[in-house]
């Protein structure tokens, strides 16, 4: 090893921010085991970091001080050798608040980078969502159900040992596994995390992504304006009032969509999306009431279309809504655009019904910890049976489901 070498840790804030914390750390603690050095460092988008929003952690890995000194002269590095996204839909892209612009999971990656990938999808799924490079990059998945652990709340399912295991054998040249395991006994004292690290070295799954390959979309992007685009006395300018929405099919010209700001979108926020049945919408308001992030539009004939590029995802709607399965929350993962919904059915209302009716049959849940209770501990139990989780065949004990302490062990 003649140069450093820099990891990103992609995790959605809060939820994942121990796990995230487990991974950076643990590649500098297992330098230490083969005579190098190294350091691990967070960065938000925001400050205080908040649920749901994708974040930063970093870890550059030298042969010695001096050329990590050089490193750190650049506080987020430019280009890495290995992105670890911790929720494979977070692929669909990266904005964090006070943020400029969506960026691609793949963008700070150099030719033959990796890309490492917590999911249930195949490549193709994946590839569906990450964004095409201009140089080839090798895509590796770490079977397993994105850690989400509820809020505060850090539950041990191995994650991140396995993602540490993954890293060894993707880049021996940094790091060995004989070093992740000396670590994981270190830190951990727990040797059945050393077998899971040992497993997911042996298991891990790899693709090269040809040039070209992938989401075709151009990112969300914008140019800030400069003094000379600034108004006299005016810093930024307020958001204009919002209006009336036009019926594709009829023409017919009412109800009310709010203006938003035009250059910050919440969707990669989002880890599961509502699906809305309009033909079970009895017109309450409820939804439009409650939602924190006032997404719902009024459609001139009294409905309510949620606009997409401003959901979050918090679910808010479904718990509020009265009908059963007029709204339901959905696996982000099952979408590939975020077109409006009351037009699709607007367009196609018997397309429409088939395309609800296969969402909400596939969809996979999203453990929060607060949305659900109890379905993640179900979930580990799910993957131990197939042996992709600690425990691998064997009875899931407690330890593969430990809740540490609040903000994590």
């Amino acid at each position: 090893m003649d140069r450093s070498y820099a990891v990103e840790i992609i995790y959605r804030g809060i939820f994942q921010k121990t796990l995230a914390k487990h991974i950076s750390r643990g590649l500098v603690l297992a330098a230490a085991k083969e005579g190098k050095t190294g350091i691990s460092f967070g960065r938000y988008g925001d400050s205080p970091e908040r649920n749901g929003i994708p974040a930063k952690n970093f870890a550059i890995i030298a042969p010695d001080e001096v050329t990590l000194e050089e490193s750190m002269a650049q506080y987020e590095p430019k280009q890495v050798d290995v992105t670890v996204v911790v929720d494979d839909t977070l692929c669909k892209g990266v904005e964090s608040w006070a943020w400029y612009g969506l960026q691609p999971v793949n963008r700070l990656l150099g030719p033959g980078g990796k890309l490492v990938v917590t999911s249930m999808l195949g490549f193709d799924d994946l590839l569906k969502m990450i964004h095409a490079k201009d140089v080839p990059y090798e895509l590796a998945i770490v079977r397993g159900i994105p850690s989400f652990s509820g809020l505060w709340v850090f539950k041990d399912d191995h994650t991140d040992v396995r993602i540490l295991g993954t890293i060894a054998r993707l880049v021996p040249e940094m790091l060995s596994l004989a070093a992740i395991e000396a670590a994981i006994r270190d830190e951990w004292k727990d040797e059945l995390k050393v077998t899971s690290a040992r497993k997911a070295y042996s298991r891990v799954e790899t693709t090269v992504v040809p040039p070209g390959v992938g989401n075709p979309e151009q990112p969300y992007a914008f140019t800030l304006p400069g003094w000379r685009e600034m108004p006299e006395g005016i810093a930024i300018r307020n958001i204009p009032m919002g209006g009336a929405i036009t019926d594709p099919v009829t023409g017919q010209v009412g109800g009310y969509r709010a203006a938003v700001n035009p250059y910050f979108k919440k969707f990669t926020t989002r880890t599961m999306r509502p699906v809305i049945d309009f033909e079970k919408c009895i017109k309450c308001t409820l939804c439009w009431l409650q939602c924190p992030d006032s997404c719902f539009d009024v459609t001139p004939d009294g409905l309510y279309d949620v606009r997409m590029e401003s959901c979050c995802g918090c679910g808010v709607c479904e718990a509020v809504c009265p009908i059963e399965h007029c709204i339901t929350m959905v696996n982000e993962s099952a979408f590939t655009d975020n077109r409006s919904q009351w037009e699709m059915w607007k367009a196609d209302r018997e397309g429409y019904r088939a395309w609800v009716a296969e969402k909400i049959s596939a969809r996979p849940e999203r453990a929060h910890g607060f949305r659900l209770r109890g379905l993640y501990q179900e979930q580990i139990k799910a993957l131990a049976a197939v042996g992709l989780a600690p425990g691998g065949e064997e009875k899931v004990g407690r330890e593969d489901t430990t809740e540490a302490s609040a903000g994590g062990a």
